[in-house]
């Protein structure tokens, strides 16, 4: 293969003469959309672009959580510790990108067959990147408050938080020996149908936060809504951060919600539009980055009553090259966090296997072989290994990132050297880190308008794994419909179990102000659990799979003959109760299938 071909590729599905061609829309000849599994050998170039888009999908989430902890808990009111919150960036930039390498290469544990009978890989395998996990942070957040009431220096609280997930990490490294038929036994395809399509109800209303404005100023504005403390006049507490306004925009600070705001995250997804009806396979396979980068470019020409909504002085501020441990934080334990960490690492064990599962019906693979197996198995272990590693990158804990899937399907590329790209990407944002400056710079709203489409994505990979399921059976019916009511009611609505407006310890449920502060940890973990949707509904649905039972035996009546469903079997009957020579193994239309043959009408008893 010359360098030509490992550069621009070689083949039908790299002839950029056709992928670069518009399309005409509603014309009789449709241009080819070529999709690239698993192993296709990208050539450099598709690879880079793949992988960026990936990277910009991801950046936004990933480097939310250390930002929020260092500036507005470890730094704090009046956050002028610019230095340790641009560290907090480059660290979890680096780190994802290390633990993306991980999770994508999937390597097999030496000496694993000899010990526990069977190969233990590290990673999954797939195109399936890792970053910071939002579970923690409310965690983070509160016990480092905690810790800081207490005369402890935020650095130093810190540091004792990332000793503590590393301990409570050894948790999901059960998980993931767990025997495969055991794995598949707590987590079969509808347990994970249920998971995909609740991780998508919430990443959906994720980026509604980031399109109105900002995730931390849309969370917020219950705490400080001016017109309900002036109307009821009794002291509401409130947050002694001026949050009533977005200020992830530029220079631009308006409350959240703003038609200018909205009209940002608009004009990405429009464009989005114009790259399906006209876009070329090429744009196609690049919508994300191209949409993005439409999005800021309208930011850029515009602007409020004369102030910018691109924040440039993130980019003068950042250091032309950084990299880890240019800040350190002393290693320690926090006990009063371990139940807590344990029920967040429980969450993420659930969101890992749907989100590796909704990875294999994007990349068009089989979930009934026993490489899903280990890719489940493998991923589990990525993220209990790269979450130790993050601990010693002064980072927050590391989990696999869901919207990306939503790339995937848009892309049609799943290929791995695409995932290898995306480590690469986020390594070099790190390492330069005014790349890091730049990503930083693009407006909150902009950001919005890009990851609600892709967060979607996600939630129509839950549908389509529920589309392979049998919806006949009661069972199946009774478990989605049980598990979905309760993770997609608190989803929309999680304050039945969480404090609002800043009254910590106060929600009916399980009211704490008096508590000890180890109660006061437990009961945060359990309040984390409840109010997370994706979480307890994948945990009713768990168990419900292991005690509702099969369902009984069905009756197909065709006159003559009984058509028996016993288990996966499907048993002819003759009306003297002799068993019929055919037998036959149940596929999702067997019984159909018979009706077509039948002469006389067949109903379902």
């Amino acid at each position: 293969m010359g360098l030509k071909s490992k550069i621009l590729g070689d083949g039908e599905g790299y002839d950029y003469h056709s992928l670069c061609m518009p399309t005409v829309p509603w014309a009789k000849k449709k241009m080819p959309v070529f999709f690239y599994p698993l192993d296709e050998p990208l050539p450099i170039l598709l690879s880079l672009i793949m992988g960026l888009q990936h990277a910009f999908a991801m950046v936004g989430g990933l480097i939310t959580p250390p930002y929020v902890v260092m500036k507005f808990t470890v730094d704090g009111f009046p956050f002028t510790n610019v230095e340790l919150q641009q560290y907090a960036i480059v660290a979890a930039l680096i780190t994802s990108g290390i633990s993306t390498f991980i999770n994508v290469a999937q390597v097999k544990i030496p000496f694993s067959e000899m010990i526990f009978k069977r190969p233990i890989y590290i990673g999954s395998g797939l195109l399936s990147v890792m970053g910071t996990s939002f579970t923690f942070l409310p965690i983070f957040e509160i016990a480092i408050r905690t810790m800081m009431m207490d005369g402890i220096p935020g650095e130093d609280a810190y540091g004792k938080m990332l000793g503590t997930s590393m301990l409570c990490a050894l948790l999901e490294v059960a998980f993931s020996l767990l025997p495969g038929k055991l794995l598949q036994r707590v987590f079969p395809p509808v347990v994970t149908a249920i998971t995909v399509t609740l991780l998508g109800v919430a990443l959906v209303g994720t980026g509604m936060k980031y399109w109105g404005g900002g995730v931390v100023c849309g969370e917020m504005i219950w705490k400080e809504h001016s017109q309900v403390v002036d109307s009821v006049g009794f002291g509401m507490p409130v947050s002694d951060v001026p949050s009533a306004v977005c200020t992830g925009n530029g220079k631009v600070q308006l409350p959240y919600g703003s038609a200018e705001y909205i009209g940002l995250g608009f004009s990405v997804l429009c464009f989005l539009v114009v790259i399906e009806l006209f876009g070329s396979t090429f744009m196609k396979n690049c919508n994300v980055i191209l949409a993005l980068l439409f999005g800021y470019f309208v930011a850029a020409v515009s602007n409020y009553d004369g102030e910018p909504y691109i924040n440039t002085q993130n980019i003068k501020d950042a250091p032309v090259v950084d990299f880890l441990w240019t800040q350190w934080f002393g290693i320690g334990l926090y006990a009063p966090a371990i139940v807590p960490m344990l029920i967040a690492y429980i969450v993420t064990t659930v969101e890992t296997i749907g989100d590796v599962s909704a990875t294999h019906e994007v990349s068009q693979l089989s979930t009934d072989t026993k490489e899903y197996t280990h890719r489940i198995q493998g991923s589990l272990m990525a993220d209990a290994i790269c979450s130790m590693l993050a601990s010693v990158f002064t980072s927050m804990p590391n989990t696999t990132f869901s919207q990306n899937n939503g790339v995937i399907a848009m892309t049609k590329c799943a290929s791995r050297r695409a995932g290898y790209a995306t480590g690469f990407w986020l390594i070099l944002m790190g390492v330069f880190a005014k790349i890091a400056g730049v990503i930083t710079s693009i407006p909150d709203a902009v950001l919005g308008g890009m990851t609600i489409f892709l967060f979607a994505n996600v939630f129509v990979s839950g549908i389509s794994l529920f589309g392979k399921l049998n919806m006949k059976s009661r069972r199946i019916r009774f478990i989605s419909a049980m598990s979905l009511s309760v993770g997609v009611g608190v989803t929309v609505w999680p304050w039945a179990f969480q404090d609002m407006r800043a009254s910590s310890y106060t929600a009916a449920f399980w009211e704490c102000g008096d508590c000890s502060e180890f109660m006061k940890g437990v009961r945060n973990g359990v309040s984390i659990f409840l109010s997370t949707g994706y979480c307890v509904g994948s945990v009713i649905a768990i168990l419900l799979n292991l005690i509702i039972p099969e369902d009984p035996e069905g009756v197909v009546v065709d006159g003559s003959i009984h058509w028996s469903i016993i288990g996966n079997e499907l048993n002819a009957k003759g009306m003297d109760g002799d068993i019929k020579d055919e037998v036959i193994e149940i596929d999702d239309d067997a019984v159909s299938e018979k009706a077509k043959s039948s002469e006389d009408d067949i109903s379902v008893a």
